[in-house]
């Protein structure tokens, strides 16, 4: 692709402030007027005008004036929305809950996390046994007055003592590693930077470990700056980052990431590497019982995906797809590892393998069932042993722990069921609550089903819906839809304060499990990708017309939701088929589908969306992608964009430039506003204050444009 720009001459924001006037019911709204430049792309032949390509510049003072009077105009909005108060207290006391993570052991201390209710991050406490008394370890409150500092990782040394955690500040991918000691509380001088979609693994003394890190970014690119040639290292305690050793690196692979994991016994560096977020991987080993020992290739061939689960000398057990589509497990000796001597573990089953972990000297697997947790037991030697009894139709996480541990913990969530913490009793079978937080709302009060529907292509694709018992189906409902369908990422049931919020409110809320996703395996994963990729639209498409056919809502009361990849579901959607709904929430979407590959990790994305560089896939890219296919003078719906300025996974260039357009082309009464969080990035670790005010706003938002009581 050749970019050609020519800019039209004067102040980008010339005229900024002149709008034009709109109205929804008694709100009035005055739109900023965005300036335009004369940007033009060619691609394949095809010229594409980029008028707003301005506003990817983000440090610029133009383009903070533009976020500050966008600001001005949703905020003013959202204030006069009759009852907005009352929802944000309603929310507020919903979120008052006390909830835990899944504990886990190293050595002879149970580390868990825990929220009081509303603090702004969770806070990590230790306990000598399960019915001592907890000991702070780390309270990541105390490190910002605004609670914008978040843990973004831990990994404790496995005699129990160290702990190195990661943080995340203001949301960024970026983060920043450190060290404290369990036993006093104070933090070693470690301090390490420019860490990036890594976690951290000590070796078994407990003298260092192994991260992984890009070279810092040029000034000013830290938050836009393409990141590539991902490189593992090794961190020894007590001394300075600029020394730790470099283990491995591809410099001929600028695209490859890396993670590496020692085993149980401390015998071996797993490296498991990527190529963004393609699910096919390779993997590598290092010896180390052996100074200076060589890093050996083990599976090169690109060819599917092999997780790491656990090793019994050298025997490997992975994970993998390999001829087995919803997945299976097998042993590879890596004394002999040629592919005519791997052996089948767990065949590929009817449901597809999500996860394998060993305790008890077993293979714990959980699988999804038409996308709900089934946790099955099988012994080393193949033999099914028994099915974890598990609540109801939900989800559940954890199931951690060694190889010879005869206790694990899980937690088990639903759709109005707040994540409850089971200990799983190895040896017996037997599961027992170990934290079950309350909730100050009716669960009995609401009901969840699962139904499935017909796509455009007659694809079968289940949908969960919850609503308020002996809800009358009169085609008057407000409904909320929510999606993704990418990336392998599987959508299962699970609690949130904001839709219980929303189904007090009246409203139905529907989760569809489109193609692109995990939750029938790799091909289900591949029918929604690259070429494909407008089955993921359709499926969305074709779960509100389902909606919609059996009288849960109508056109005018429907609401759309998603985010990241979600968010250009709804963009995708809300621009083929704009009468279809009401109201739509698309947040921190990729709404430029041609230059999304230009920006921090974008460029991984191109194994799920294609890349406009190659021209059958512009060709598809450019016929969805929601920045492009607006068209002047067409009534859209109500819109609001949430995105937010730290966000360094998915820029907010993107949202930026689709409210840009949006508002320019837009014909009608209907608000489409775009409301920008500061001190925010792509979502993780977001402290509970802003998403409060966040679900608040979306809350009122669909209130006001679908007409809930």
């Amino acid at each position: 692709m050749i970019a050609i720009q020519r800019i039209v001459s004067g102040a980008l924001l010339a005229g900024l402030l002149v709008g034009c006037a709109t109205q929804q019911s008694s709100v009035k709204l005055k739109y900023p007027k965005t300036a335009q430049t004369n940007v033009v792309d060619h691609y394949h032949g095809t010229e594409v005008a980029d008028p707003y390509r301005w506003l990817e510049d983000d440090n610029s003072p133009q383009t903070k004036a533009w976020v500050e009077a966008q600001n001005k105009v949703t905020f003013a909005y959202l204030n006069e929305v009759p009852g907005r108060d009352a929802i944000k207290e309603r929310l507020t006391q919903l979120w008052n809950f006390e909830r835990y993570g899944v504990p886990f052991k190293e050595g002879d201390r149970y580390f868990y996390s825990r929220n009081d209710g509303l603090q702004n991050q969770s806070v990590l406490y230790t306990v000598d046994s399960l019915d001592g008394e907890p000991r702070v370890v780390l309270d990541p409150n105390t490190l910002s007055a605004d609670g914008t500092v978040a843990l973004a990782g831990i990994s404790v040394s496995d005699d129990g003592n160290l702990l190195a955690y990661g943080l995340a500040i203001a949301g960024s991918d970026w983060n920043e590693w450190k060290v404290r000691d369990v036993r006093t509380g104070e933090d070693l001088p470690d301090h390490l930077k420019w860490v990036k979609f890594s976690g951290a693994s000590w070796v078994k003394d407990g003298s260092g470990f192994f991260y992984s890190r890009y070279d810092a970014p040029k000034p000013g690119d830290a938050l836009k700056g393409v990141n590539k040639f991902h490189k593992l290292y090794f961190h020894k305690l007590g001394t300075d980052q600029s020394v730790d050793e470099l283990i491995y690196e591809r410099p001929d692979q600028p695209d490859w990431g890396f993670g590496g994991a020692v085993t149980e016994d401390g015998v071996y560096l797993v490296i498991e590497a990527s190529e963004g977020t393609d699910p096919k991987n390779r993997v590598l080993y290092k010896d180390l019982s052996r100074r200076d020992s060589p890093v050996v290739e083990l599976l090169m061939g690109f060819d599917a995906s092999y997780n790491f689960v656990c090793n019994a000398g050298p025997m490997f057990w992975f994970k993998t797809d390999l001829a087995a589509p919803r997945g299976r497990l097998i042993a590879v000796d890596i004394n002999n590892p040629a592919r005519e001597n791997w052996r089948e573990v767990l065949p590929q089953a009817e449901d597809t393998l999500k996860g394998v972990r060993v305790v008890n000297n077993q293979f714990i697997v959980e699988y999804l069932q038409d996308a709900r947790s089934v946790v099955k037991v099988f012994n080393l030697d193949s033999s099914f042993e028994r099915e974890v009894a598990l609540p109801g139709l939900g989800s559940v996480g954890g199931f951690g722990g060694k190889r010879w541990d005869t206790e694990t913990f899980y937690s088990f969530t639903s759709f109005t069921t707040p994540g409850t913490i089971y200990r799983y009793d190895a040896t017996t079978g037997e599961s027992a609550v170990f934290r079950q937080p309350k909730v100050d709302c009716d669960a009995d009060a609401y009901e969840a089903k699962q139904v499935f529907y017909a796509s455009k292509d007659g694809t079968r694709v289940p949908m969960f819906i919850v609503r308020k018992r002996g809800l009358v189906l009169d085609g008057t409902n407000p409904t909320l839809l929510y999606g993704y369908g990418g990336f392998n990422i599987s959508l299962s049931p699970s609690f949130s304060v904001s839709r219980v919020a929303w189904l007090e409110m009246g409203g139905v809320y529907a989760l569809a499990n489109l193609r692109g996703g995990g939750e029938y395996g790799e091909d289900w994963h591949q029918a929604g990708t690259r070429l494909n990729k407008q089955n993921v639209f359709d499926d969305f498409i074709g779960a509100a017309e389902w909606l919609i056919a059996n009288k849960y809502t109508s056109p005018a009361k429907l609401a759309i939701q998603g985010g990241s990849n979600g968010g250009l579901l709804v963009g995708a959607c809300m621009t083929q088929r704009p009468d279809l709904f009401g109201a739509a929430l698309p947040a921190v979407g990729v709404m430029d589908m041609l230059r999304f590959h230009k920006f921090t990790i974008g460029w991984a994305w191109c194994s799920d969306f294609g890349s406009s560089d190659n021209a059958d896939e512009f060709k598809a890219l450019y016929a969805y992608s929601p920045y492009h296919n607006l068209k002047p003078g067409v009534t859209y719906p109500s819109t609001m964009i949430t995105t937010a300025d730290h966000d360094d996974r998915v820029v907010p260039a993107h949202s930026f430039k689709f409210a840009a357009r949006l508002q320019e082309y837009h014909k009608g009464k209907n608000p489409v506003l775009i409301r920008i969080e500061t001190k925010a990035g792509h979502g993780a670790g977001k402290p509970t204050a802003k998403q409060i005010e966040e679900k608040a706003d979306e809350l009122s938002f669909l209130k006001q444009e679908l007409g809930v009581n």
